[in-house]
Order: structure tokens, then C-alpha cells, then sequence
């Protein structure tokens, strides 16, 4: 297997370079607590000893040199995505917390990198509908 020799962030995605030479990347969207972090906690990372993973101690996030192979790019197209997209005030880990799941998968399917079922989206929306009557009701 390759090894990540090195690292580097533009234009909104992460890209590795490998001890054969190849260079791979993807969006930061894909990576939901690098895209959330500041550049300077991006800046501290390791390499894995294997060079096979990376590790952010500070953001407490680790993601896999497989993670570059997949080739299909995330689908921020799509109600949740849009709905966060038109409220920015929406806070991700508080509509999180209110619908019980955990603030990574929310952001996951805001960023388009996992689907949520019909029914899982209709959980969303509904909280933020509900969110929305309770504001209006003050």
C-alpha cells in the first residue's frame, strides 16, 4: 500500500501526496471536523507511523489513506443540505442534540456524504420546523 508523505490544504479540500508519487484529494466537505476547524488546527497533524493514516489530536479526528480512493464527490444537493445552507444561524450540534442523533452524522448528511432515509429526513426538517414555530411563538 502507498504511504502519505505529505499533507496539505487549498481551495476547500485536503490533498495527500504518496511515497509512489500520486496524489490524491477530496473536500474538506468530505471530512466534516476538518472542514469546521481552524487553520491552524488543521496545521497540526501526524502522520501515522505506517504512513497508511492521519491523525488531528486537537479536533480528535483520524482519517485512513483508503479514504482518498473514492472517487465519487459529496451531494450537497438535497433538502437538509439546503436548509442549513439558507439558515446559517442553525446551529449544527444544537438541532443535533434536539433530535437525538450525533452532530457528525447531521453533518454528514448536510455535506452530502451519507443519505439519510425518507424517514430520517422528515425527523430533520420536522425539528427545524418545529424550531421555527417555536421562535415565532415568542
Amino acid at each position: 500500500m502507498e504511504a502519505i508523505v505529505k499533507l496539505w490544504f487549498e481551495e476547500g479540500r485536503i490533498y495527500i501526496l504518496t511515497d509512489k508519487g500520486n496524489t490524491y484529494s477530496r473536500p474538506l466537505e468530505a471530512f466534516p471536523l476538518l472542514l469546521e476547524a481552524t487553520p491552524e488546527q488543521r496545521a497540526h497533524y501526524e502522520i501515522g507511523l505506517d504512513g497508511d493514516d492521519i491523525r488531528w489530536d486537537d479536533i480528535d479526528e483520524d482519517i485512513h489513506i483508503s479514504s482518498f480512493f473514492v472517487t465519487a464527490e459529496p451531494d450537497t444537493n438535497n433538502p437538509i443540505a439546503e436548509v442549513f445552507h439558507k439558515f446559517p444561524q442553525l446551529n449544527v450540534s444544537e438541532v443535533a442534540r434536539t433530535i437525538g442523533i450525533n452532530k457528525s452524522l447531521l453533518s454528514r448528511y448536510i455535506y452530502g456524504i451519507k443519505k439519510p432515509s425518507v424517514q430520517r429526513t422528515e425527523q430533520i426538517l420536522g425539528t427545524i420546523r418545529q424550531l421555527g414555530k417555536d421562535m415565532a411563538a415568542i
